[in-house]
């Protein structure tokens, strides 16, 4: 009877799994008939391009995702940070500077230290689900859309670009590889552009 009741338990589970990877497939082909829909017509300014493209909009994505995904444990935890910072700089203000060094400390110990590293491990995880797991999605359709089989179907040749070597030879750039540049020329940009625009915000 036990035996017959693991087998039927176990064979609704397999369903469920079944019908939850069939969602899961699904949902993965509708994504990528969506990017290519978004990204295909880059491909007639070549590859390279193309892929810039798809950084810049997972950069794009990444820092809105970013700004947008605060969870409800992320907020109470960073306004708990801010009032025992702000109550151990207020203690740091007596004119006793023993007592107010030993005031901090007791705030450090009860509280400000649990709280910070909850809210900073708190950060991170929302860090790694908002701005890892957006750039590793277009990663993943750039290196399955730009293949080598498919770049000689889409362009003639399986390479983005080739570079001069110092011995003058010429290095084939792939697609990942590309895209991780890209990747990294969009965001020292982004940060140059901000630094520039606070500056002349800062001094008009």
């Amino acid at each position: 009877m036990i035996k017959g009741y693991f087998a039927v338990s176990w064979s609704g589970m397999e369903e469920v799994l079944d019908s939850l990877w069939q969602m899961i497939v699904e949902g993965v082909h509708l994504l990528i008939r969506f990017f290519d829909f978004l990204f295909g017509p880059f491909n007639s300014l070549g590859p390279g391009a193309a892929i810039f493209a798809i950084a810049f909009v997972s950069v794009v994505t990444a820092k809105c995702l970013t700004r947008i995904c605060k969870t409800k444990r992320y907020l109470e935890l960073k306004k708990e940070f801010q009032y025992w910072y702000n109550l151990r700089q207020e203690a740091l203000q007596c004119k006793d500077p023993e007592k107010a060094k030993a005031l901090a400390k007791n705030i450090d110990q009860a509280e400000l230290n649990r709280v910070y590293y909850d809210y900073f491990f708190e950060g991170v995880m929302i860090g790694l689900v908002a701005r890892v797991l957006p750039i590793l999605t277009f990663m993943g359709y750039v290196n399955e859309t730009y293949k080598q089989e498919n770049l000689r179907r889409l362009f003639g040749r399986d390479f983005i670009f080739r570079l001069k070597g110092l011995a003058g030879e010429a290095i084939p750039v792939g697609a990942v590889f590309w895209f991780v540049i890209s990747i990294l020329i969009i965001y020292s940009g982004w940060a140059i552009t901000a630094k520039i625009y606070s500056r002349h915000r800062g001094g008009s």
